[in-house]
């Protein structure tokens, strides 16, 4: 059985979903993304930032959600959520997948722990106006990059749809972020994404809360 240190909002959400496409058993520990609090011993042992996801299988334990994601569609080819090592469009999985964390995630970080990236508190508002011209420099490369695909990879659903998908619930307009309306291609696939029984599952709540807002 997979353990999963988890808490809502966070990046683990998306390899929860991952977990739920591959069928394999897996347990939940609460875990929290406010870093004042306290996170379990278990969690900080494998990763001492103190973020999640962090995953422990087979007395074994790796974190950063883009890794997991790897790692856990490499070892359950049968769920086939990736292209194979051999396989045209492995470039582009693993080239998107490193994109989005290393890119797009950065830019979500600039904006929401402007701390990071300011040398004074003065400094944290042009860090989160920083962050949101970034998230829409980013945005716009995956909107151009997918086109006219019905995928990330084309024709092929991919764990790159899901983790597009995530990232998209993180934006956060009412904050002066960019609106997935601006990304038509990026919006088409993360709204078919969100009608995968393993979304509709763990994003339960945010969906529900989106409709409420009639979004």
């Amino acid at each position: 059985m997979y353990k999963l240190f988890y808490a809502q909002g966070s990046a683990a959400m998306g390899v929860r979903v991952i977990l739920e496409e591959i069928g394999k058993p897996y347990e939940l520990i609460q875990s929290t993304i406010d870093m004042s609090k306290p996170r379990p011993p278990e969690q900080l042992a494998v990763n001492p930032n103190g973020w999640v996801p962090v995953l422990l299988w087979e007395g074994k334990g790796m974190y950063e959600c883009a890794a997991i994601t790897v790692f856990l569609c490499d070892r359950h080819p049968e769920a086939n959520l990736a292209p194979g090592f051999d396989e045209p469009d492995r470039g582009r999985y693993l080239q998107t997948l490193v994109y989005f964390s290393n890119t797009v995630q950065t830019a979500f970080q600039t904006f929401y722990y402007p701390d990071r990236f300011a040398d004074t508190p003065a400094d944290e508002v042009g860090a989160r106006r920083r962050g949101i011209r970034r998230l829409r420099e980013s945005w716009k490369v995956i909107d151009d990059q997918v086109g006219d695909n019905e995928w990330v990879l084309g024709e092929r659903f991919s764990a790159a749809d899901i983790y597009l998908f995530m990232l998209t619930t993180w934006l956060a307009p009412s904050l002066g972020h960019p609106t997935t309306a601006e990304f038509p291609n990026v919006r088409r696939i993360a709204d078919a994404v969100m009608l995968r029984p393993s979304v509709q599952l763990v994003y339960a709540d945010w969906i529900a809360s989106r409709e409420n807002q009639g979004s």
